[in-house]
């Protein structure tokens, strides 16, 4: 994969996200890494659809984005930084969520809508990971929490 250059950082493709990623449709949760900086911060970006297939049930008529997914999202963004950041250490190792802190929902997410991670590293060892995450809509904070992380 080529990176692209985006303002200060990086960017990243679908095709790179999959590279890196163990996820695979329908429990991908990023579309773009629009710019990082290696054991610093990333941004990353979703496209929210109608077609996505959570709205089926959640809720019919209302089609609002589950709160758990916004937050998985922003894990698979940070799980990117986190493989970037320290790749030889992590190699092919999967990262598992190992708790979150201060989690809290502001707006909802609908179809339409491009929801903008923003995640800082707080911590980053070689099997654990503490990041600060934030997911954006229309540069509105939507949801916010502290991201714990292993590396197995």
């Amino acid at each position: 994969m080529k990176p692209e250059t985006s303002g200060n950082g990086i960017s990243i493709d679908i095709k790179g996200i999959l590279d890196i990623l163990p996820h695979r449709y329908p429990f991908v949760m990023v579309d773009r890494i629009l710019e990082y900086e290696e054991g610093k911060y990333i941004t990353g970006l979703k496209n929210v659809t109608l077609n996505e297939p959570f709205f089926q049930g959640h809720f019919p008529g209302e089609p609002v984005m589950p709160g758990v997914l916004i937050l998985e999202g922003m894990a698979q963004v940070g799980a990117i930084l986190a493989y970037k950041s320290i790749e030889g250490s992590i190699g092919s190792k999967l990262v598992y969520f190992a708790g979150l802190d201060g989690v809290r929902f502001r707006k909802v997410v609908q179809p339409g809508d491009q929801v903008i991670f923003k995640l800082e590293i707080i911590k980053l060892r070689s099997k654990l990971s503490k990041m600060s995450g934030k997911a954006y809509v229309d540069e509105q904070l939507v949801a916010e929490a502290e991201l714990m992380a292993s590396f197995v």
